[in-house]
Order: C-alpha cells, then structure tokens, then sequence
C-alpha cells in the first residue's frame, strides 16, 4: 500500500498547511463533519489566517486539486512523444496516481462523501474535468470542441472508475489500478472514436445549416435596407 504520510508545507506557507491539514482530516472521518474551525486548528492556524487565503472547504480541494496537477505537469517529459495516445495518457494518470499516494485515505474520503451528497459530486466533477483537460494536454492529446467534452467528461467518469481500484489495491506494483487503467482506457478509446466517426458524418450537414442560415440573415438584412430605403422616400 502507498504510505499516508503527508508532508509537512513549508513553514510560512499557510496555503499549503490547510491543503495538508483538510486532506488528513478528510482522512480520519466524515467529511461533512469537518468544520473550518477543524482544519484551522490542525494547520495551526487562526480562523482569520484561514479566511485571508480560503472561502470554504470546497476551495480548499480545489487548491489540492491544482497541487496534484502542477505537480504532474512539472514532472511531464517527451519520452513517450513517439508512442500512441493511449499510451501516453497511460503514463500520464499513473503519474497522477504517484502524486496523489500520500493522500489516499483522505481523496477516499473524500469520494466517499461525493456519493452522499449529489451537489457536491457535481461540483467535484467540474474540478475533475478541468484537471482531466490538462492531463490530456499533457499527453498531447486534444481535448476542444464538441468531441473534446465528450473526451474530457468520459475520462472523468473513468478516472471514478480506476480511483475505485486504487482505493482496493494493496499490492506496491498497482496491478490491479493499471489493470484497471488499461481497460477503462481501451473502452474510452472506442466511443471517442465513434463519437469522430459521427462528428465528421455531421459536418456536411452542420455547413449546410449554417449556410441556411447565413443566407436568411443575409436576405433579412436586405429586405430590412430596403424597407428603409423606402420609409426614407415617404417622408421627403
């Protein structure tokens, strides 16, 4: 199993000692019973301190959600430049994985208090999305336009998937999460590549709607000169 200990943030850096202090606490009990009073007395901080640099707990996570991802990103290279896609992001999330070890119990707990309350799942899923955009960045993957979202909302739901095995995962090589990876991977794989199949069948019929379309604004635009042209004759 990973280890759980977490670092210590550097000394003077309040941001990071209430990212530290939520995510242990996240760790040994419910989340919805953690108060902000809680985290402040575990960072070793005053409640004011706490409100200069966060609003709530929510942007507390976010705030560890960013620490993962900066650190994936610093960490990214070119080695797997030449590989496929798949491979690529492969490397990638397990990098994440890597990342995230030492706060396993707490993004658990974290989880597990998504389940139980439906508002603030949806709102964890926004952070995961845009944390999943720069993972396929990452990977050199894109992620814009309408098939982009569909890539970006696929993985995170996968993401759910492979966290589930993690949290299982007891063995130090993580067979059973890359095992996981792999097939939640290969799967996300086929219905992007139906989701293109369709995008570029539709694309002849979305030009075709937009020429409708412009042509009616350019025939209204006229017509509308027109009927002033013609109001302007009137009045002289």
């Amino acid at each position: 199993m990973a280890a759980e200990s977490q670092s210590a943030a550097p000394s003077g850096d309040t941001r990071g000692k209430i990212v530290d202090a939520l995510m242990q606490l996240a760790g040994e009990r419910a989340f919805e019973n953690i108060s902000l009073s809680d985290i402040a007395r575990r960072a070793e901080i005053s409640l004011g301190q706490f409100r200069e640099v966060f609003p709530s707990k929510g942007a507390v996570l976010a705030a560890f959600t960013r620490r993962i991802d900066k650190m994936v990103l610093d960490g990214a290279t070119d080695d797997l430049v030449g590989e496929p896609a798949k491979e690529r992001l492969f490397d990638v999330l397990m990098s994440r994985l890597d990342a995230m070890a030492p706060y396993k119990r707490g993004i658990e707990g974290i989880m597990d208090w998504a389940r139980r309350d439906p508002l603030s799942a949806a709102a964890l899923n926004r952070e995961v999305v845009n944390s999943m955009r720069f993972m396929l960045e990452a990977a050199g993957i894109d992620c814009e336009g309408a098939v982009g979202a569909v890539k970006l909302q696929g993985l995170a739901m996968a993401w759910a998937k492979v966290l589930e095995a993690w949290f299982r995962d007891d063995d130090p090589g993580l067979s059973q999460t890359m095992a996981a990876l792999d097939k939640e991977l290969t799967r996300g794989g086929r219905i992007v590549a139906r989701v293109e199949d369709l995008n570029r069948l539709a694309s002849p019929l979305r030009s075709m709607v937009s020429a409708i379309f412009d042509a009616r604004r350019g025939f209204g635009g006229r017509m509308r000169e027109r009927a002033r042209a013609r109001d302007d004759v009137e009045s002289t």
